[in-house]
């Protein structure tokens, strides 16, 4: 396939993304992962106390009228920072889905594509297997003229016509269905005409495949950023055994006396305070700890079934490529030999020996031949991009 062609798959691709739904709410998703990192970089709420003193207490300076307090709660030392980081982490995690989403949204686009080029590709052989059919009915009403054939040669011939006349109709109905399929893909609506290539040629070779590359695939990324959120989940945790530092200050004002001359009468009351919060039964802690350390290990088995699977995928498309380039060019093949086959039978119609059920039989394989050519360069080209989705 050119490069040009190539830009076209690519631009439907790329309007594809734009556009999509479940990319732009993967998006909102990631964007909401990332704003919870601001959420987290913050002190716990301030708290303030205002009393006032019904009977107000006598002391030796004066009676005290009020109390005005305030407190702040300070987590411990690189709290905050391991809240940032798990946080983080998540968002990290939620983007590989953005990736994947990607990537599955690419490979659809991709087979409908190839979908729509052969079903127009079918429809454009049956066109021209109609008009040969045509002239050959030409030639069977000629030679019942002269008695080289009779009225049953033809009406074979119009029944076949009307056979793939049908099969026109039942691809132009699947035409409509997978266009709107596509478009839908895309976003855009059902109706919208869409342009896809008109011929497919194999490239002469396969591209060099590296597996190494399918450690790179998102699904499998995916886990890697899971695997750190849980460390980074292990470090919150860590922190947060730590005891909590509270500082505060009380304020008290206090009625000067008039009885007595005392020094520090009426002086008021200002009393700075410092708290600890201290996990003395820390059994949660040690609970979460054996739980982040189990979820390692499922993640680590998660990953490997999933790249299991993808191994077994990949070899599956290559085998599958393989296939279709096998079945391309024995088509080619054959259709070459059909078409040998139909100079002779052409040439005979000269010396008045044609036999018109030799021609529909012949016009019969060589419509199957076609089709099946058609059919694997679909295949192939929607195997290699498989092949691409996996590894690229």
């Amino acid at each position: 396939m050119s490069l040009a062609r190539a830009q076209d798959l690519q631009s439907y691709i790329l309007e594809a993304e734009v556009n999509n739904p479940q990319i732009q709410a993967f998006e909102l998703q990631y964007n909401i992962a990332r704003e919870k990192m601001n959420e987290v970089n913050s002190l716990p709420n301030t708290s303030f106390g205002i009393g006032y003193f019904a009977s107000e207490p006598e002391t030796r300076t004066g009676a005290q009228r009020a109390r005005f307090s305030v407190s702040q709660m300070l987590p411990w030392f690189g709290t905050i920072s391991a809240r940032e980081n798990y946080a983080s982490s998540l968002a990290e995690a939620d983007y590989m889905e953005i990736a994947i989403v990607k990537r599955e949204l690419a490979l659809a686009v991709t087979r409908s594509y190839y979908e729509l080029y052969a079903l127009r590709a079918t429809q454009e052989v049956l066109d021209s297997n109609i008009e040969l059919l045509n002239t050959y009915e030409e030639l069977a009403l000629r030679s019942v003229e002269v008695g080289q054939a009779s009225a049953v040669d033809v009406l074979r011939l119009q029944i076949r016509k009307n056979e793939l006349r049908q099969q026109k109709r039942v691809l132009q109905s699947a035409e409509q269905a997978e266009q709107a399929h596509f478009n839908t893909l895309r976003n855009q609506k059902e109706s919208i005409a869409v342009e896809v290539v008109t011929d497919l040629s194999l490239p002469e070779q396969d591209p060099v495949l590296s597996e190494d590359r399918l450690e790179l695939n998102p699904q499998l990324l995916k886990y890697d950023r899971l695997y750190e959120s849980v460390v980074q989940s292990e470090a919150l945790n860590q922190k947060e055994r730590a005891p909590d530092l509270g500082i505060g200050l009380d304020y008290v004002p206090v009625s000067e006396r008039k009885d007595l001359e005392l020094p520090d009468t009426g002086k008021d009351v200002v009393m700075p305070m410092v708290s600890f919060s201290l996990p003395i039964f820390n059994n949660r802690y040690k609970s979460v700890s054996v739980q982040n350390e189990l979820k390692k290990q499922e993640i680590e088995f998660q990953k490997q079934d999933r790249l299991n699977t993808l191994k077994s995928a990949l070899a599956r498309a290559q085998s599958a490529r393989d296939q279709a380039r096998i079945s391309h060019d024995t088509q080619e093949k054959n259709i070459k030999q059909a078409r040998d086959a139909e100079a002779i039978l052409s040439k005979s119609y000269e010396t008045g020996t044609i036999d018109f059920r030799d021609i529909l039989d012949l016009q019969e394989l060589q419509l199957k031949f076609q089709m099946d050519k058609i059919a694997s360069a679909k295949a192939y080209y929607i195997q290699s991009s498989i092949i691409h989705y996996l590894i690229q």
